[in-house]
Protein backbone atom coordinates (compact mmCIF):
# COMPACT_ATOMS: atom_id res chain seq x y z
CA UNK A 1 0.00 0.00 0.00
CA UNK A 2 1.38 3.26 -1.03
CA UNK A 3 1.58 5.79 1.60
CA UNK A 4 -0.46 9.14 1.55
CA UNK A 5 1.92 11.09 3.17
CA UNK A 6 5.90 10.84 2.80
CA UNK A 7 8.27 13.39 4.82
CA UNK A 8 11.41 14.23 2.99
CA UNK A 9 14.43 15.46 4.40
CA UNK A 10 16.52 17.61 2.99
CA UNK A 11 14.66 19.78 -0.38
CA UNK A 12 16.00 19.12 -3.44
CA UNK A 13 14.87 19.37 -7.08
CA UNK A 14 14.35 16.02 -6.53
CA UNK A 15 11.01 16.74 -4.54
CA UNK A 16 9.73 18.52 -6.92
CA UNK A 17 9.70 15.22 -9.98
CA UNK A 18 8.39 13.21 -7.51
CA UNK A 19 5.54 15.42 -6.79
CA UNK A 20 4.94 15.39 -10.64
CA UNK A 21 5.03 11.83 -10.70
CA UNK A 22 2.93 10.60 -7.93
CA UNK A 23 0.09 13.74 -7.40
CA UNK A 24 -1.40 11.43 -4.91
CA UNK A 25 0.68 11.62 -2.55
CA UNK A 26 1.24 14.45 -0.03
CA UNK A 27 4.83 15.55 0.36
CA UNK A 28 6.00 17.49 3.21
CA UNK A 29 9.84 18.72 3.68
CA UNK A 30 11.58 18.93 6.71
CA UNK A 31 15.33 20.39 6.38
CA UNK A 32 17.48 19.07 8.54
CA UNK A 33 20.41 20.98 9.79
CA UNK A 34 23.52 18.16 9.49
CA UNK A 35 27.16 18.73 10.94
CA UNK A 36 28.29 19.68 7.91
CA UNK A 37 26.27 22.35 7.27
CA UNK A 38 26.69 23.56 11.34
CA UNK A 39 30.42 23.70 10.98
CA UNK A 40 31.51 25.89 8.23
CA UNK A 41 34.97 26.13 9.86
CA UNK A 42 36.79 22.92 10.37
CA UNK A 43 38.41 21.56 7.38
CA UNK A 44 36.17 18.86 5.48
CA UNK A 45 39.06 16.09 6.71
CA UNK A 46 39.07 16.78 10.28
CA UNK A 47 34.74 16.21 10.48
CA UNK A 48 35.04 12.72 8.33
CA UNK A 49 33.12 10.85 6.43
CA UNK A 50 29.57 11.06 6.07
CA UNK A 51 29.61 14.87 8.05
CA UNK A 52 26.40 15.67 5.54
CA UNK A 53 24.41 12.06 6.11
CA UNK A 54 24.98 10.95 9.56
CA UNK A 55 21.83 13.38 11.20
CA UNK A 56 19.35 12.61 7.98
CA UNK A 57 19.91 8.76 8.61
CA UNK A 58 18.94 9.42 12.50
CA UNK A 59 15.79 10.62 10.85
CA UNK A 60 15.18 8.04 9.02
CA UNK A 61 15.69 5.61 12.16
CA UNK A 62 13.71 8.00 14.02
CA UNK A 63 11.11 7.65 11.50
CA UNK A 64 10.90 11.36 11.69
CA UNK A 65 11.52 11.64 7.92
CA UNK A 66 10.68 9.12 4.99
CA UNK A 67 12.89 9.89 2.67
CA UNK A 68 16.29 11.71 2.83
CA UNK A 69 17.84 13.39 -0.11
CA UNK A 70 21.38 13.65 -0.68
CA UNK A 71 24.16 14.72 -2.47
CA UNK A 72 25.89 11.41 -3.60
CA UNK A 73 29.13 12.52 -2.97
CA UNK A 74 28.47 13.43 0.38
CA UNK A 75 27.75 9.70 1.18
CA UNK A 76 29.90 7.02 2.48
CA UNK A 77 31.45 4.35 -0.15
CA UNK A 78 29.04 1.83 1.87
CA UNK A 79 25.82 1.92 3.28
CA UNK A 80 24.89 0.95 6.96
CA UNK A 81 22.47 -2.38 6.24
CA UNK A 82 19.92 -0.50 7.49
CA UNK A 83 19.58 1.69 4.70
CA UNK A 84 18.95 1.33 0.85
CA UNK A 85 19.12 4.26 -2.03
CA UNK A 86 16.04 3.95 -3.40
CA UNK A 87 16.59 6.03 -6.83
CA UNK A 88 19.96 8.05 -8.51
CA UNK A 89 17.85 10.15 -10.51
CA UNK A 90 20.07 11.11 -14.04
CA UNK A 91 23.51 13.24 -12.92
CA UNK A 92 23.78 16.70 -13.61
CA UNK A 93 26.60 18.20 -14.52
CA UNK A 94 29.54 16.32 -12.52
CA UNK A 95 32.63 18.55 -14.05
CA UNK A 96 34.15 20.81 -11.06
CA UNK A 97 34.58 24.67 -12.26
CA UNK A 98 37.14 27.65 -11.56
CA UNK A 99 35.90 31.16 -10.28
CA UNK A 100 38.16 33.88 -9.87
CA UNK A 101 38.55 37.74 -9.77
CA UNK A 102 40.19 37.92 -12.99
CA UNK A 103 37.96 35.60 -14.87
CA UNK A 104 40.99 33.36 -16.47
CA UNK A 105 41.15 30.01 -16.89
CA UNK A 106 43.16 27.44 -14.93
CA UNK A 107 46.02 27.76 -17.15
CA UNK A 108 46.25 31.52 -17.33
CA UNK A 109 46.30 32.32 -13.22
CA UNK A 110 48.98 34.70 -11.97
CA UNK A 111 51.45 32.44 -10.32
CA UNK A 112 51.08 32.42 -6.89
CA UNK A 113 47.07 33.19 -7.04
CA UNK A 114 45.39 31.84 -3.89
CA UNK A 115 42.98 29.48 -4.45
CA UNK A 116 40.45 27.99 -2.14
CA UNK A 117 39.00 24.83 -1.14
CA UNK A 118 37.76 22.53 1.46
CA UNK A 119 38.40 19.25 -0.70
CA UNK A 120 41.46 17.34 -0.54
CA UNK A 121 41.07 15.95 -3.88
CA UNK A 122 40.82 19.71 -5.10
CA UNK A 123 43.77 20.80 -3.38
CA UNK A 124 45.59 17.78 -5.05
CA UNK A 125 44.73 18.18 -8.29
CA UNK A 126 45.22 21.89 -8.68
CA UNK A 127 48.69 21.34 -7.47
CA UNK A 128 49.76 18.40 -9.79
CA UNK A 129 48.76 21.08 -12.59
CA UNK A 130 49.76 24.23 -10.92
CA UNK A 131 52.37 23.53 -8.59
CA UNK A 132 52.88 26.98 -8.33
CA UNK A 133 49.43 28.44 -7.11
CA UNK A 134 48.90 28.34 -3.00
CA UNK A 135 46.13 26.04 -2.07
CA UNK A 136 43.90 27.84 1.22
CA UNK A 137 41.23 26.29 3.37
CA UNK A 138 38.15 27.49 1.89
CA UNK A 139 34.33 26.50 3.32
CA UNK A 140 30.95 27.75 3.58
CA UNK A 141 28.00 27.92 1.44
CA UNK A 142 27.73 28.42 -2.62
CA UNK A 143 26.90 31.88 -2.24
CA UNK A 144 29.46 32.90 0.60
CA UNK A 145 32.28 30.72 -1.69
CA UNK A 146 31.37 32.61 -4.79
CA UNK A 147 31.58 35.73 -3.23
CA UNK A 148 35.16 35.38 -1.79
CA UNK A 149 36.32 33.81 -4.97
CA UNK A 150 34.91 36.87 -7.19
CA UNK A 151 36.01 39.92 -4.52
CA UNK A 152 39.41 38.77 -3.78
CA UNK A 153 38.25 38.71 -0.21
CA UNK A 154 41.40 36.59 1.25
CA UNK A 155 41.53 34.61 -1.77
CA UNK A 156 41.69 34.83 -5.46
CA UNK A 157 39.69 31.78 -6.76
CA UNK A 158 38.06 28.97 -5.54
CA UNK A 159 37.04 25.37 -7.07
CA UNK A 160 33.31 24.41 -6.66
CA UNK A 161 30.93 21.86 -8.40
CA UNK A 162 28.88 23.04 -11.44
CA UNK A 163 26.19 21.05 -10.66
CA UNK A 164 25.82 23.44 -7.17
CA UNK A 165 26.33 26.28 -9.56
CA UNK A 166 23.74 25.17 -11.57
CA UNK A 167 21.11 24.51 -9.11
CA UNK A 168 21.63 28.15 -7.83
CA UNK A 169 21.34 29.33 -11.52
CA UNK A 170 25.02 30.59 -11.38
CA UNK A 171 27.02 28.30 -13.71
CA UNK A 172 27.65 31.38 -15.94
CA UNK A 173 29.91 32.82 -13.26
CA UNK A 174 32.03 29.81 -13.68
CA UNK A 175 35.50 31.16 -14.99
CA UNK A 176 36.32 27.77 -16.52
CA UNK A 177 34.54 24.39 -16.78
CA UNK A 178 37.30 22.36 -15.64
CA UNK A 179 37.98 19.58 -18.21
CA UNK A 180 37.14 16.02 -17.38
CA UNK A 181 40.43 14.51 -18.43
CA UNK A 182 42.61 16.81 -16.23
CA UNK A 183 40.28 17.63 -13.33
CA UNK A 184 38.59 13.81 -12.43
CA UNK A 185 35.51 14.70 -10.04
CA UNK A 186 34.72 13.00 -6.77
CA UNK A 187 32.76 9.70 -6.75
CA UNK A 188 29.56 10.48 -7.50
CA UNK A 189 29.55 14.35 -8.18
CA UNK A 190 26.25 15.65 -9.70
CA UNK A 191 23.91 12.61 -8.86
CA UNK A 192 21.66 13.44 -6.27
CA UNK A 193 20.90 9.89 -4.25
CA UNK A 194 17.33 9.07 -2.81
CA UNK A 195 17.65 7.07 0.76
CA UNK A 196 15.25 5.00 2.35
CA UNK A 197 15.51 2.48 5.49
CA UNK A 198 16.05 -1.25 4.02
CA UNK A 199 12.57 -2.25 5.39
CA UNK A 200 10.45 0.64 3.97
CA UNK A 201 9.68 -1.18 0.88
CA UNK A 202 6.55 1.42 0.72
CA UNK A 203 8.75 4.21 -0.06
CA UNK A 204 11.35 2.84 -1.81
CA UNK A 205 8.72 1.69 -4.54
CA UNK A 206 8.04 5.71 -4.31
CA UNK A 207 11.43 7.29 -4.57
CA UNK A 208 12.54 4.22 -7.50
CA UNK A 209 10.42 6.21 -10.16
CA UNK A 210 13.35 8.70 -10.18
CA UNK A 211 15.98 6.24 -10.83
CA UNK A 212 17.81 6.28 -14.06
CA UNK A 213 19.90 2.77 -14.59
CA UNK A 214 22.80 4.74 -16.24
CA UNK A 215 23.76 7.17 -13.31
CA UNK A 216 22.88 4.08 -11.38
CA UNK A 217 25.76 1.65 -12.95
CA UNK A 218 28.45 4.66 -13.08
CA UNK A 219 28.19 5.77 -9.47
CA UNK A 220 28.41 2.41 -8.79
CA UNK A 221 31.22 1.69 -9.90
CA UNK A 222 32.86 5.21 -8.62
CA UNK A 223 31.83 4.09 -5.61
CA UNK A 224 33.22 0.43 -5.60
CA UNK A 225 36.19 2.42 -6.63
CA UNK A 226 36.08 4.58 -3.88
CA UNK A 227 35.76 1.65 -0.70
CA UNK A 228 38.37 -0.74 -2.62
CA UNK A 229 41.46 2.01 -2.17
CA UNK A 230 39.49 2.24 1.60
CA UNK A 231 39.21 6.19 0.92
CA UNK A 232 36.19 8.58 1.26
CA UNK A 233 36.19 12.51 0.46
CA UNK A 234 39.03 12.94 3.03
CA UNK A 235 41.88 11.93 1.10
CA UNK A 236 43.23 12.99 -2.43
CA UNK A 237 41.24 10.37 -4.41
CA UNK A 238 38.66 10.51 -7.75
CA UNK A 239 36.73 8.60 -10.34
CA UNK A 240 34.40 9.75 -12.51
CA UNK A 241 32.31 6.69 -15.01
CA UNK A 242 30.40 6.94 -18.34
CA UNK A 243 27.89 4.39 -19.55
CA UNK A 244 27.30 3.63 -23.21
CA UNK A 245 24.81 1.15 -23.69
CA UNK A 246 26.29 -1.98 -21.82
CA UNK A 247 29.85 -0.67 -21.60
CA UNK A 248 31.43 1.49 -19.11
CA UNK A 249 34.65 3.51 -18.24
CA UNK A 250 35.78 4.45 -15.74
CA UNK A 251 38.71 6.85 -14.89
CA UNK A 252 40.77 7.02 -11.70
CA UNK A 253 42.74 9.32 -9.64
CA UNK A 254 45.49 9.16 -6.83
CA UNK A 255 47.62 11.31 -5.25
CA UNK A 256 50.00 12.38 -2.00
CA UNK A 257 48.09 15.41 -0.54
CA UNK A 258 49.97 18.01 -2.04
CA UNK A 259 50.17 16.98 -6.04
CA UNK A 260 53.48 15.90 -6.12
CA UNK A 261 53.30 11.81 -6.96
CA UNK A 262 49.75 11.21 -9.09
CA UNK A 263 48.55 7.89 -10.59
CA UNK A 264 45.81 7.92 -12.69
CA UNK A 265 44.43 4.85 -14.74
CA UNK A 266 41.27 3.96 -16.65
CA UNK A 267 39.36 0.73 -16.70
CA UNK A 268 36.31 -0.97 -18.77
CA UNK A 269 33.67 -3.18 -18.75
CA UNK A 270 30.16 -4.38 -18.83
CA UNK A 271 27.70 -1.76 -17.25
CA UNK A 272 25.86 -4.45 -16.16
CA UNK A 273 28.69 -5.59 -13.84
CA UNK A 274 29.61 -1.85 -12.38
CA UNK A 275 31.16 -2.32 -9.17
CA UNK A 276 33.52 -5.25 -10.40
CA UNK A 277 34.79 -3.03 -13.10
CA UNK A 278 35.07 -0.22 -10.28
CA UNK A 279 37.11 -2.50 -7.73
CA UNK A 280 39.26 -3.60 -10.58
CA UNK A 281 40.08 -0.45 -10.73
CA UNK A 282 41.19 0.11 -8.01
CA UNK A 283 43.22 -3.39 -7.73
CA UNK A 284 45.09 -1.60 -10.70
CA UNK A 285 46.00 1.83 -9.05
CA UNK A 286 46.86 -0.22 -5.25
CA UNK A 287 49.18 -1.98 -7.58
CA UNK A 288 50.84 1.02 -9.04
CA UNK A 289 51.49 2.18 -5.47
CA UNK A 290 48.19 3.78 -5.34
CA UNK A 291 47.87 3.02 -1.34
CA UNK A 292 51.25 4.42 -0.20
CA UNK A 293 50.54 7.88 -1.70
CA UNK A 294 47.48 8.33 0.42
CA UNK A 295 49.64 8.09 3.88
CA UNK A 296 52.85 9.60 2.52
CA UNK A 297 54.12 12.82 0.66
CA UNK A 298 56.86 11.70 -1.83
CA UNK A 299 59.51 14.41 -2.28
CA UNK A 300 60.27 14.64 -5.91
CA UNK A 301 57.21 15.05 -8.56
CA UNK A 302 56.31 12.37 -10.27
CA UNK A 303 53.02 10.52 -12.31
CA UNK A 304 52.17 7.50 -13.31
CA UNK A 305 49.28 7.13 -15.84
CA UNK A 306 47.98 3.79 -17.16
CA UNK A 307 45.92 3.85 -20.88
CA UNK A 308 42.54 2.09 -21.52
CA UNK A 309 41.94 -1.38 -20.54
CA UNK A 310 39.30 -4.22 -21.34
CA UNK A 311 38.04 -6.75 -19.02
Amino acid sequence: RVPAHIVIGREGAAVDALKVRHPEVQFEIVPIRTSGDADRRSPAAALGVGMFVKELETALMDRRIDLAVHSLKDMPAELNGDFELAAIPEREDPRDVLVNRWGAELDALPRGSRIGTGSPRRKAQLLALRPDLEVVPLRGNVDTRLRKAKSGDGIDGAILAAAGLARLGRLDEASELLDLGRFVPAAGQGALALEVLASRLDVAEIGRVLDDPATRAAVTAERAFLLAMGGGCTEPLAAHATVDGDRLTIHGFASDPDGRHVIAAEQGGDSRKAAAVGARLAERMLALGAGDLLRVSPEPRGHKKEGATGE
